[in-house]
């Protein structure tokens, strides 16, 4: 599940690959909301402020700085960087994991489970400040990328470049939330499903606590990827069918509003899972849907999710989506979705909804 062009997702809501299937590979992260900062193409000035670039928890500005005169355009870059750099090391990370509670219903307040940063996330954040310096491999991937995005996904073409890992949960945050990790793993049988697994780094989290796991992907690349990590690879347009087993625990990460038809996956994943089994969901709030590979980059069927913030829009995904679907929220959590950057950020993120869930009883099953 890597990285893909960053500053593309700022313009067309994602460059995502999906191929419209009832199961897809998840987005790939998309970038700050914080506006492109361009340095001074004159170099008469003496001096040149930056608006922008000083970054709030969201990744929005909070203030401007004073730029000293450097003749040089790629002098101006390189401390355009280092400027956007020491903001972005004093962002106070720990508002990426709040919610207002206040304004949600009692039952979604008494289900939130606080998350906090850990050394996993701080591991895989510093791993990004040391990437986001190979200037060469940088400029490697891009002129790369521009030839092999003429008869490539851009899904393969990352997993081909080896390129922009992406961070949902750690290990104690995923434990956290899926509190039948002993029970499960105590199975001979236990099995997850990892739907769109890209690279496999996140699967990489729940894997060991599982007998067996299972993935699905679209990209060719990913899915050599993924079978030389010892998964089992399932088809995306028949994994919900009855010859493969059902599964202690079924992950859609960042997958339902890049896919064609997000709906039928929600039914496909009730019928997969075990009757005491869970489903774990990531989405990406505010919601975008798009589908890289319909012309129109439009899905079929459209989430019904609505709202101007976090947590109205979580009211409406429980409302308008998951109860209709016959599907219980047990609890859920705020995280960020981190992904490595490039030249111009060590990093990016968007603010994630995390939802441990289970199918409801049908009513025959009840009586």
């Amino acid at each position: 599940m890597p990285i893909q062009s960053i500053h593309n997702y700022c313009h067309s809501a994602a460059n995502a690959s999906c191929a419209g299937t009832s199961s897809c590979p998840p987005p790939l992260l998309p970038p700050l909301p914080c506006s492109s900062i361009a340095s001074s193409s004159s170099a008469s000035c003496t001096a040149h402020t930056l608006n922008n670039t000083n970054l709030n928890e969201d990744g929005t500005s909070i203030s401007s700085y004073h730029r000293p005169f450097l003749r040089s355009a790629l002098a101006r870059s390189l401390y355009d960087r280092m400027m956007r750099e020491e903001q972005l090391r004093k962002l106070d990370k720990s508002k990426w994991y709040k919610c207002n509670l206040d304004i949600l219903p009692s039952h979604l307040k008494s289900l939130f489970v606080e998350m906090s940063g850990d050394e996993d996330t701080d591991r895989f954040i510093e791993s990004c400040y040391q990437k986001s310096d190979w200037f060469l491999t940088h400029l490697y991937h891009s002129v790369a990328r521009s030839f092999l995005n003429l008869f490539m996904t851009s899904t393969s073409i990352n997993g081909l470049l080896g390129r922009g890992s992406m961070f949902v949960f750690s290990r104690n945050q995923f434990t956290t939330l899926y509190e039948e990790v002993d029970s499960r793993t105590s199975k001979e049988n236990s099995c997850l499903l990892d739907l769109g697994a890209g690279d496999g780094r996140v699967t990489e989290v729940m894997a060991p606590f599982f007998k067996t796991t299972y993935v699905t992907e679209v990209s060719p690349v990913m899915r050599k990827i993924l079978s030389k990590k010892g998964y089992k690879l399932l088809d995306v347009s028949s994994w919900d069918s009855d010859s493969f087993p059902s599964f202690d625990l079924i992950s859609c990460l960042n997958l339902l509003d890049r896919c064609d038809r997000p709906l039928d996956i929600l039914q496909s994943m009730t019928k997969k899972v075990k009757p005491d089994g869970r489903i774990i969901i990531a989405l990406v709030f505010p919601l975008s849907q798009y589908v890289e590979s319909t012309p129109d980059h439009r899905p079929v069927q459209v989430l019904n999710v609505s709202g101007e913030t976090f947590e109205e829009q979580l009211i409406s995904l429980e409302n308008n989506v998951l109860i209709p679907a016959g599907i219980e929220i047990i609890k859920w959590t705020r995280l960020p979705y981190i992904c490595e950057g490039d030249l111009d950020l060590s990093f990016y993120w968007l603010h994630d909804v995390v939802l441990v869930l289970k199918k409801k009883p049908s009513e025959s099953s009840t009586n």
